[in-house]
């Protein structure tokens, strides 16, 4: 885990096997999707079932215009998560799931994870992903 400094919000980085554990172990600790609905159909999503809890799913941008979500905030509000909770974001790859986190984080959200590996990884010398790192390579619970 890293820690990035962002004016006045902090970021962890964590791997989607240290999110894992983290979510498995920690009570008040949650994990937000922020990818398009159409990469939640096409893709998978995180299955969290076999820890008793559900990932959350808020998309960053919005598909297919892919501008930021204007309510990005108020549906986080919706979802009853609160402040002092722990916040675990995860996109395809990091960089999406990144900025909602310090997005969040300047609205004074305590604790935002990034899962700098994504759902999918990186991509590796064939364009191709879910072959190097990410939760799907790591074979943590998802479903399609």
């Amino acid at each position: 885990m890293n820690l990035i400094n962002i004016k006045d919000s902090n970021i962890l980085n964590i791997t989607s096997i240290e999110c894992f554990n983290k979510l498995l172990k920690i009570s008040n600790s949650y994990l937000i999707d922020v990818r398009t609905k159409p990469e939640w159909k096409f893709i998978g999503i995180p299955d969290l079932s076999s820890i008793n809890k559900k990932a959350i799913f808020i998309s960053w941008h919005v598909y297919p215009e892919m501008k930021i979500n204007s309510l990005f905030e108020n549906q986080i509000i919706n979802s009853k998560i609160k402040k002092t909770d722990k916040l675990f974001f995860i996109c395809r790859s990091g960089s999406r799931s990144f900025k909602a986190a310090k997005f969040l984080s300047s609205f004074g959200y305590h604790h935002c994870f990034n899962v700098t590996d994504g759902f999918e990884g990186d991509k590796n010398n064939f364009n191709q992903r879910s072959s190097i790192n990410g939760w799907k390579y790591n074979n943590l619970p998802w479903k399609q």
